[in-house]
């Protein structure tokens, strides 16, 4: 499949498209001044992906300090995947992956040693795309979302 998209680091002109896709794609809206929070604190891991001049997709991250979610003794960091979404248009070619890939790589920047993200249990797409990329299941939040529905945590060994 040839790759039609570009990958880059956010930068503050990407503000509205990425506020568009998060209202357009999830039901769970932030404030531009989040975005703009974790874009200034954690920049190697808020990504956007371009195809045709247009924002197809992004993903924000920050990094938090905290237990493993593997039994490793004392605390460690671990970056969490606070937002991904890609436009429906643009879906099924690559860019979730890509984002999350680049988004890795950033967390290792700020030495996190695993990743983890809340998903929707009903999110089957999103789900078998995390097993791919190296994510399992570590625990269920029932009624995480607003709307009641449960989330899977997912967390993955950097």
């Amino acid at each position: 499949m040839q790759q039609t998209f570009k990958l880059h680091k956010f930068v503050p002109d990407d503000l509205q498209s990425v506020m568009q896709i998060n209202r357009v794609c999830l039901p769970e809206n932030y404030t531009d001044f989040f975005f703009m929070d974790l874009y200034q604190r954690f920049p190697e891991t808020f990504v956007v992906a371009e195809e045709n001049g247009e924002i197809a997709g992004y993903i924000m991250c920050r990094i938090e300090v905290g237990l493993s979610n593997y039994g490793f003794g004392g605390l460690i960091r671990k970056g969490h995947v606070v937002s991904i979404a890609v436009l429906p248009q643009y879906r099924r070619k690559g860019i979730a992956q890509a984002v999350i890939t680049r988004a890795l790589e950033g967390m290792q920047y700020y030495k996190a040693k695993q990743c983890f993200l809340e998903v929707r249990v009903t999110n089957e797409a999103g789900i078998l795309l995390y097993k791919k990329l190296g994510f399992e299941v570590t625990r269920t939040l029932n009624g995480y979302y607003s709307d009641g529905e449960g989330a899977y945590v997912m967390t993955k060994r950097l």
